[in-house]
């Protein structure tokens, strides 16, 4: 197929662009560099531009007869949403607009859409299936809620097809080390922890000890960016042959949690091997995070048929330690 991936040079964009690639497709990558770009794209056909042109959609529209468009370009950080609220509507919603107009006037109707698990909120229980209710509690989540809500929409007025693929925890690299994670700034825990390890950062700070959970600290539901580029390409193909229709959403997660504290004695155990050792300093609870939060995944699992490849944990953090290295130590 012809496939465009709009914010594919970023982390899971640049991942899932690789994987479309090796499916044998033609991909068009639409990417304005605002947070991806940083490592040379070698896969793909990149054109440096923004959903806020229309006119450039329109180019793109015309020039491929796209079958499909799979949409990562978001702004994402939670605390810059609450800070900078338009910031966030006009990237994630407005520009979002843009791209479906485009979509409907080229009559390409076959959207994956990346979403979040913040459109839940605070839990009301866990794992959180696809029936939990939805109460964004951030600008960033509420975005994400809002594109998924315009997506029900146009299903049932313009036949547009979507899934909404809703992220917990992305983490990992490519086990190949052509990719992975490259944020700035970084947010992430796991990056977070290798890089205190490899003395980018002074040390990691475990924010609060006192949750109620067996070690005390957070849990969260870490999963490997290779798994959810499986579930986009599971998605894809049951869009494109008419397995499914109109607007659907998945929830996409291990369903299990590692704690702060598992995350970095994994990590320490894995670093070790090569002589490294992770500074950890004590912080207080940060406002707004949750005790556990987890996914339940089976919908796509019994749907799309998706199935994790790399649920360890020491998996996980040895292709993102494999990755950190070469980011800082090769260049």
């Amino acid at each position: 197929m012809n496939v465009l991936v709009v914010g594919g040079a970023g982390y899971i964009g640049s991942h899932m662009v690789k994987r479309l690639v090796e499916e044998g497709h033609a991909v068009w990558v639409l990417d304005n560099h605002s947070t991806g770009g940083r490592v040379a794209l070698p896969f793909g056909t990149l054109v440096k531009g923004d959903l806020a042109d229309a006119p450039l959609l329109d180019q793109l529209f015309q020039a491929h007869a796209f079958q499909a468009v799979l949409h990562f370009a978001a702004h994402s950080l939670v605390g810059e949403s609450v800070t900078s609220p338009s910031k966030y509507y006009q990237n994630n919603v407005v520009n979002t607009l843009n791209l479906l107009d485009a979509m409907c006037r080229h009559q390409v109707s076959n959207l994956i859409f990346s979403s979040t698990a913040a459109v839940f909120g605070n839990p009301n229980y866990t794992p959180i299936d696809e029936q939990h209710p939805t109460a964004p509690i951030n600008p960033y989540g509420a975005s994400k809620w809002m594109v998924e809500r315009i997506l029900q929409d146009y299903a049932h007025a313009y036949g547009l097809n979507s899934v909404a693929l809703r992220y917990f925890n992305a983490c990992g690299a490519d086990p190949d080390v052509q990719l992975g994670e490259w944020h700035e700034p970084e947010t992430h825990l796991i990056p977070l922890v290798l890089q205190a390890a490899l003395g980018k950062r002074d040390a990691i700070t475990v924010f609060g000890r006192d949750y109620p959970t067996p070690d005390g600290t957070c849990i969260r539901d870490y999963i490997h960016v290779e798994d959810l580029c499986t579930a986009h390409a599971l998605a894809l193909d049951h869009l494109v042959s008419g397995k499914l229709s109109g607007a659907c959403a998945f929830n996409l997660g291990n369903g299990s949690g590692f704690s702060v504290q598992q995350v970095v004695a994994a990590a320490q155990k894995v670093v070790g091997q090569d002589g490294y050792t992770i500074t950890i300093q004590e912080g207080e609870r940060r406002a707004g995070d949750p005790a556990v939060l987890v996914a339940d995944a089976r919908l796509a699992q019994q749907v799309l048929g998706w199935r994790s490849q790399y649920a360890e944990l020491q998996t996980i953090i040895e292709h993102a330690w494999a990755w950190e290295k070469k980011r800082w130590l090769v260049g």
